[in-house]
């Protein structure tokens, strides 16, 4: 029996305002992909890249990784630090040997429920899309 892929995604979540958009989602039923884990985070801009790097490289298929918008962050600048350290991360990832679509950064604020529902479609499908993760693209000898 052929089992359809589903991909295993990690999203880390602010917990002020895409956590919260998370648990809006919830309680007001919007349908949403189960395969993003959820892991609560005080803030965007607390994940270390390396909780990215570490999870790619320990099999996930994708990470996903959403803050406050821009001017709300509830520690004021944290989500603009974790926008500056996920640019970065992007561009290191092909050269470490991971594909670069399989990580995604987005904004979601508490009242948008909708919106989370919507993201969690999109990075299902966009990791879905890609299909199982290879250990790693590129075999370097260092």
């Amino acid at each position: 029996m052929d089992k359809e892929y589903e991909p295993n995604i990690i999203a880390f979540l602010c917990n002020w305002c895409s956590y919260a958009g998370a648990d809006l989602a919830g309680v007001s039923r919007f349908q949403y992909p189960a395969n993003p884990k959820v892991v609560r985070v005080p803030c965007s801009g607390r994940i270390n890249p390396m909780f990215i790097v570490k999870s790619l490289y320990e099999g996930l298929d994708g990470v996903w990784v959403s803050g406050c918008h821009p001017g709300d962050c509830h520690y004021n600048t944290g989500n603009y630090y974790a926008r500056r350290r996920f640019a970065l991360l992007k561009n290191m990832l092909s050269h470490i040997g991971f594909e670069e679509d399989r990580t995604l950064f987005s904004w979601v604020s508490a009242s948008e429920g909708n919106i989370f529902a919507d993201k969690a479609k999109e990075v299902t499908a966009r990791i879905k899309k890609l299909g199982p993760r290879k250990k790693l693209l590129k075999n370097r000898d260092i």
